[in-house]
């Protein structure tokens, strides 16, 4: 049974109670790609073929101090292998856009508690991995373009905090270019994706700079790459704040919608009306992190 007034149907892959699914959105879902294991944040490659997720291999109540190993699976359900060997607290993977399918990831430093970006390739074995920026600094991958720049927070050397394009060397210290955006001078940006035609941006958001998770707000705004600038934002979920986990906007693969979490469900907002849907079918279920068929976060 495909979803109400589905002209456009949309391919997402999800966590749902742990384990990751591929799926039409508003449909109920068959079997899932993984089980038995918690599995986090599936991000889908550009190609169109595979996802890379986190699976969790050590609890702890502080969620910085899990373990984790970084996964790659066919979206068919076949080609499962670990690019790291779980002793590392290693979050939020996504793919590069620029053709080299190159999956990225941030890992935590346990001293200092600060993160870094690394890169690895599909097929690799643990070990294999390599940093992208440097130990001494803070750098947190949200999402990349074509052009191989990679959006970042980050306290790089010699320059305030903030967001900023990074252009990474992998051989040499890589490039840090300020993005500008009036919401960042009051608040918190997180979660960050850019759209597939790099024209748009969609965020959560929370004013001031105390780290809170439930509450936030999902912004919409526009995004120019070369001028490093996020403008026109409006929200589009929660916009007065509701204790609620609203979570982790994506966008769908032609652009026409941007896909949320909210209280364990699924969402679709649409941008040529403004409307919201649920489009997860379980409502005993809890379902996470949701992102669009081909389209890297």
């Amino acid at each position: 049974m495909l979803p109400a007034a589905a002209e456009t149907v949309h391919r997402s892959s999800y966590y749902k109670n742990g384990e990751i699914h591929v799926n039409v959105l508003g449909t109920e879902e068959g079997e899932p790609l993984t089980s038995g294991h918690w599995d986090f944040k599936p991000s889908w490659s550009k190609t169109g073929d595979l996802l890379v997720f986190f699976r969790r291999l050590k609890n702890d109540p502080d969620v910085v101090k899990w373990k984790t190993a970084i996964c790659i699976i066919k979206v068919d359900g076949t080609g499962f292998h670990r690019l790291t060997d779980g002793t590392h607290t290693d979050f939020n993977q996504t793919w590069t856009r620029d053709g080299s399918n190159t999956p990225i990831w941030n890992r935590r430093n346990p001293r200092t508690g600060a993160f870094r970006v690394m890169a690895s390739r599909v097929g690799a074995k643990p070990g294999e991995e390599y940093a992208l920026t440097g130990k001494d600094y803070h750098s947190w991958a949200y999402t990349t373009l074509k052009d191989g720049r990679i959006f970042v927070g980050s306290n790089p050397p010699g320059q305030r905090r903030g967001y900023f394009l990074m252009k990474p060397h992998r051989k040499g210290e890589p490039v840090f270019e300020r993005v500008s955006c009036a919401l960042a001078e009051a608040g918190t940006l997180d979660r960050v994706s850019i759209s597939p035609s790099e024209k748009k941006i969609c965020f959560e958001y929370t004013r001031g700079f105390k780290r809170k998770v439930p509450g936030r707000t999902l912004y919409l705004a526009d995004f120019d790459a070369g001028k490093r600038l996020i403008s026109n934002a409006t929200s589009f979920a929660n916009e007065k704040g509701k204790p609620v986990w609203f979570a982790y906007p994506r966008w769908t693969q032609d652009e026409t919608a941007i896909m949320y979490h909210a209280g364990r469900k699924l969402l679709l907002y649409t941008l040529s009306d403004g409307s919201t849907r649920k489009v997860s079918a379980d409502d005993k279920a809890d379902y996470r992190y949701p992102h669009g068929e081909a389209s890297p976060k």
